[in-house]
């Protein structure tokens, strides 16, 4: 979920030098004009009504102007490549690149979930075939890659994170709120060693996302397993969609009998209201706890996408309990930073960490609470540490961004 100040109308400025090389990034946010339209400007590609909380949940398409047509004969060449292993038999058997667009999940007409970029392709024996992928490379919106920054550089501080992403050491990582689905793919896409399980409440949701995002349909567990696209065959998903576990569940529930012990955890679970449930961060309630039993206690690191345009109380305001479950949690973001804090760290505050980071461009931010060495309460000293580790990041990962860019905007160590 996202929360923008303003349409940037021309290219901003990268902070990154041109001394340093990184590829080209697809999710650039100059490219965001091409997506932040209203209904109006898009095609509406998927509609139903949510009854988990998300109201009319659709899903709008958007052309893309990236990659350049130029480009798509060679992916149409991979594209045969993958599918003759699968089908050998069908060697002469082609793909056409119909077109790259970009897809964006909307709760209510209003509230932009999530986006992420597709490319279509048909059979070139079969023209009125249709098949969609989404694009694992390309991370679309700021507060996702300062999600991925800050907390990939903070675990990276006392875990071996380049042999988990060549696949020599396993990382296990869980997602709460999938949206379209963009986070956990990028990062199993990224990272070989890990396997990555998302937990989603909406039934609605997940079906947006496999049916008109792109998501891989075989990462979907239990009774609602959909028959799986030619083109989604696993071989074509590069053994991506095995290390995935998409699981229709409460959050709750889900955390309370969990039995894995997760290295990172990430936390996006804004409803179609714009709130960040209650029950998901009440230092009182189950959830936290039953989390902190979840995370490795060496290393175990939860980053939390919060809403701070309206942080508007002090601390000696207070939120009347029965208005807590649906006030919007940017007006007390600083209550929920300290309950993830004093919970998750709870005996061990002395030895873990707890900061947040701004997110350029957009009203969000990252909170990252983390079981690994802290810093003794001082923001130099932290930041230090996790600009050491962002190149390590950025190599290990081969990221097409600046990780630490999204690390040194506004940290702020929470008391």
């Amino acid at each position: 979920m996202l929360s923008r100040v303003k349409l940037i109308s021309r290219r901003p400025f990268r902070w990154f030098s041109s001394v340093v090389s990184y590829p080209e990034d697809e999710g650039d946010w100059v490219y965001s004009s091409e997506w932040w339209g209203t209904e109006s400007d898009g095609n509406t590609v998927f509609l139903s009504n949510s009854d988990k909380g998300n109201g009319v949940v659709s899903v709008l398409a958007y052309p893309s102007s990236r990659p350049a047509p130029s480009q798509w004969p060679a992916v149409e060449e991979w594209l045969q490549q993958k599918y003759a292993k699968v089908h050998p038999e069908r060697e002469n058997a082609g793909f056409k690149i119909l077109g790259y667009q970009w897809r964006v999940l909307r709760f209510n007409d209003i509230t932009r979930q999530s986006t992420a970029k597709v490319m279509a392709v048909c059979k070139k024996s079969d023209p009125g075939s249709f098949f969609l992928m989404q694009q694992p490379h390309c991370l679309a919106v700021p507060y996702l890659k300062s999600m991925i920054s800050a907390g990939l550089a903070t675990l990276a501080l006392r875990f071996d994170l380049l042999s988990a992403t060549k696949g020599r050491k396993p990382v296990h990582i869980l997602c709460i709120g999938h949206g379209g689905g963009s986070l956990p793919l990028f990062l199993a896409s990224k990272i070989l060693g890990s396997t990555v399980h998302i937990v989603e409440i909406d039934p609605v949701v997940i079906s947006a996302s496999v049916q008109a995002m792109g998501f891989p349909a075989t990462a979907l567990k239990g009774s609602h397993d959909p028959a799986l696209p030619d083109i989604a065959d696993k071989r074509l998903w590069d053994g991506i969609n095995e290390r995935l576990f998409l699981h229709e569940a409460d959050a709750e529930h889900f955390i309370i009998d969990n039995k894995n012990i997760y290295d990172l955890v990430f936390v996006d679970a804004y409803d179609g209201g714009d709130i960040f449930p209650w029950k998901l961060w009440d230092p009182h309630n189950t959830f936290l706890e039953s989390l902190k039993n979840c995370l490795h206690p060496e290393h175990g690191t939860v980053v939390v996408n919060l809403h701070a345009d309206s942080d508007v109380l002090t601390e000696t305001e207070c939120v009347v309990p029965t208005l807590r479950h649906i006030l919007p949690v940017g007006k007390y973001v600083s209550k929920v930073c300290k309950a993830y804090k004093d919970v998750l760290l709870g005996k061990r505050e002395k030895s873990g960490l707890a900061f947040t980071v701004s997110v350029p461009w957009l009203c969000n931010m990252s909170l990252v609470v983390s079981n690994c060495p802290a810093a003794d309460g001082r923001r130099d000293l932290l930041l230090s540490s996790l600009s050491s580790k962002a190149s390590l990041v950025e190599v290990a990962l081969d990221l097409p961004f600046s990780c630490l860019q999204y690390i040194k905007r506004g940290v702020v160590v929470v008391d």
